[in-house]
């Protein structure tokens, strides 16, 4: 079949990869000049990526997905078993064992907590295990963990939270986050273990794909922002070009507008559906990332990545050294997840934790870069729009309903279940 992709980010050039692979003919329409979405490569007075990413060894689509189109993940990301240490060396570490005894032994030698703490965590994880890792729709990450002793939440389960789902603790969903939890400290060996890019995010997978599609016959149009969808004798019409399915990747705002302009083309039966997914997609609130370019004269941390203490005045709750994951040495990246307030003040204050809690002095910023819509809000009962929207027509991206929060595994996955419906009515 004819396949139009609204949308060059990581679900989009996934869906034009998995749909290509299966004998679909995909064309990718981008409206920008960057491909990649929200996880690219910037090219401007220096080379940085937009944002930080971390990935998970629970994240198997995602991996398959890069080896399928010549992407070498241990040449191109850095894997260290999961470690959430505070500078002082306060925190979780997960030693290199099989699930469930990394999590255990690593919760019995975490320094800063006291024994009090470790039993009580230990028990409450049991007791989620025992439970499947589920919950109520409408229980929070606060009320999970209410039983969490204070030194455990402040340093392991809101950052978690957080960096997870970007969105605060108070507001997030638990199943959701239990989701996260329960792929990472259960699954397969290695399933824990953190993965940081060593390479910028372009070549962590956009560029090998736009390769990839193009030796393979598929088209890709980058600066063509897609206006309308046209629909005439069952095919979608994009700039006078007939499609038999057009899935939309492009940003929910963008696919909302579309569909709505749309849904009077669209058959009596299926304009119900396609209005509920409307109303879905409108009811989605965003939260931003704000990423904290510092050069120092060299710095190296103890590790590539540290987690930071964190409030409403100290809002980066990570670190990276990017001298140590391929980038110039002395270049700090400070992530403030569920970012709030103007850029020039989250710079200074993240200044201020790095000379406070890294023991920097010799420092001055980079680029700060917030992503002002870098994921939807996973919040606790939300209902997310579904992949199908109407005969010939699906969504993909890190928002359409499914077990993952906003991350590179979830728009993988998204994109899996698009092009799945290829052809279905």
């Amino acid at each position: 079949m004819k396949l139009a992709v609204i949308g060059g980010g990581w679900a989009g050039l996934a869906a034009a990869v998995q749909a290509t692979a299966a004998g679909h003919q995909a064309t990718v329409f981008e409206a920008s000049r960057d491909w990649g979405g929200r996880a690219r490569t910037l090219h401007a007075d220096r080379t940085l990526d937009n944002g930080q990413h971390i990935l998970l060894g629970a994240y198997a689509a995602t991996l398959a997905l890069m080896q399928q189109v010549g992407v070498d993940p241990a040449a191109c990301l850095l894997r260290t078993p999961l470690d959430l240490r505070l500078p002082n060396g306060h925190g979780l570490r997960l030693p290199r064992l099989p699930a469930p005894w990394d999590a255990a032994l690593g919760i019995a030698a975490a320094r800063g907590w006291s024994v009090r703490d470790k039993w009580h965590l230990l028990r409450i994880t049991d007791r989620w295990r025992r439970a499947g890792f589920s919950c109520a729709p409408e229980t929070t990450v606060s009320r999970l963990c209410q039983d969490v002793s204070d030194p455990v939440y402040r340093t392991l389960m809101a950052p978690l939270c957080l960096a997870a789902l970007n969105t605060s603790p108070e507001r997030a969903s638990a199943r959701v986050f239990l989701r996260v939890l329960h792929d990472a400290l259960l699954g397969a060996p290695g399933s824990s273990h953190m993965l940081l890019p060593a390479v910028g995010l372009g070549a962590l997978f956009p560029e090998p794909a736009l390769a990839w599609l193009q030796t393979r016959g598929a088209t890709v149009q980058a600066g063509a922002r897609v206006t309308a969808l046209a629909r005439t004798a069952g095919c979608w019409n994009i700039g006078g070009a007939a499609f038999d399915h057009v899935i939309l990747a492009c940003p929910p705002t963008e696919a909302a507008r579309l569909v709505a302009e749309a849904l009077p083309l669209l058959p009596v039966a299926a304009q119900p559906p396609a209005g509920n997914w409307l109303a879905r997609t409108r009811a989605l609130r965003f939260e931003a990332i704000t990423t904290v370019y510092l050069q120092t004269a060299g710095t190296r941390l103890a590790r590539p990545l540290l987690a930071l203490d964190s409030d409403s005045e100290r809002p980066a709750q990570f670190v990276f050294d990017r001298g140590q994951l391929g980038g110039p040495a002395g270049l700090l990246a400070l992530v403030a997840s569920a970012s709030h307030g103007p850029a020039d003040l989250l710079e200074q204050q993240a200044r201020h934790q790095a000379r406070q809690q890294l023991g920097v002095t010799d420092v001055h910023s980079a680029r700060t870069i917030t992503e002002k819509r870098a994921t939807f809000a996973c919040t606790a009962g939300l209902e997310r729009p579904p992949v199908h929207i109407a005969p010939g027509l699906s969504a993909c991206g890190d928002y359409v309903d499914g077990p993952y929060p906003a991350t590179l595994e979830g728009a993988v996955r998204s994109a899996h279940s698009a092009v799945a419906q290829i052809g279905c009515a």
